[in-house]
């Protein structure tokens, strides 16, 4: 079994982790710190900005710069001066926020939002195309979660927490457009709940299980649990593939929900990991726009 590093401090709700292939970081957020993370591997530093509100998730931009999925909205963040853009709102609710999202091989962002109480399916899931047009793709979604795509560029995978299920959707990346909804598989009760995803080159879909402790390699051809590693952190949230090779997986944690006695038991709970795998990952793509 490989080991498990702890790269940073904790964090209370860690998510959102992309790798920066012309920076050779990571980043990362901690949504109810409201702080954007950039770790540097060279360094093993970690250095962090205060966002002002709830930050779901982060890209990278194509033409430099980052992309923030901010409480009801999407934003541009200048990493050099710290200016944040703000794109127009989104969701105009107040009861929901943005959540775990992404950007597609052909530079769309992803992004998906739920209730901030955790109680009601009222998320929805949405994608940015370059020209910054959003277009509603789902709706009545309850916590929105991990992504993905086959490498063949054919399937999409999304994640609903609240149901414990990945779902797979044929793809078309031309165009954007999903179909044929489809539940790929879903977790048991003792396995916890599937929240960020990433995937490898070989199609197989890493996932973070909060409430599991643990990240699992699956095929969602079969429903396979491939691979299991345990983290020090019942609520692992999410995970991507970093590094030069892309075989670096990083993984986020997070405090939140944790009793005293969980946190006594599990220390590092809220912390970044970084685990060595045998294979090679996704990399993260960057929003064309």
């Amino acid at each position: 079994m490989a080991e498990m590093e702890r790269l940073t401090n904790f964090a209370m709700l860690g998510e959102g982790p992309c790798w920066h292939t012309q920076e050779k970081v990571l980043y990362w957020v901690d949504i109810l710190g409201k702080t954007l993370h950039r770790y540097d591997p060279q360094s093993c530093t970690d250095h962090f900005w205060e966002v002002g509100q709830l930050v779901g998730t982060v890209a990278p931009r194509a033409s430099g710069g980052l992309l923030l999925a901010l409480q009801q909205g999407f934003a541009f963040f200048d990493s050099s001066s710290g200016a944040i853009q703000h794109l127009p709102l989104v969701e105009t609710r107040t009861d929901t926020r943005f959540n775990d999202g992404k950007c597609d091989p052909a530079g769309r962002f992803w992004c998906g939002s739920m209730d901030i109480q955790e109680e009601k399916s009222i998320g929805s899931l949405y994608h940015m195309d370059a020209d910054q047009t959003v277009t509603k793709i789902e709706s009545n979604i309850g916590i929105s979660n991990g992504m993905g795509w086959s490498p063949d560029r054919t399937t999409m995978y999304h994640i609903d927490s609240s149901t414990r299920c990945v779902f797979a959707y044929d793809y078309d990346l031309k165009t954007g457009n999903v179909a044929n909804r489809r539940v790929a598989f879903q977790l048991e009760e003792s396995q916890g709940y599937p929240d960020g995803m990433t995937t490898d080159s070989e199609g197989m879909l890493w996932i973070a299980h909060w409430a599991g402790a643990c990240v699992c390699r699956w095929d969602p051809a079969t429903g396979t649990l491939l691979e299991r590693h345990d983290t020090p952190a019942p609520h692992t949230s999410a995970c991507c593939f970093g590094g030069d090779d892309l075989s670096e997986l990083y993984i986020t944690s997070a405090r939140k929900g944790l009793t005293d006695q969980q946190l006594a038991d599990f220390p590092e709970s809220g912390c970044l990991f970084r685990l060595k795998t045998s294979v090679s990952g996704s990399p993260t793509f960057a929003y064309a726009g």
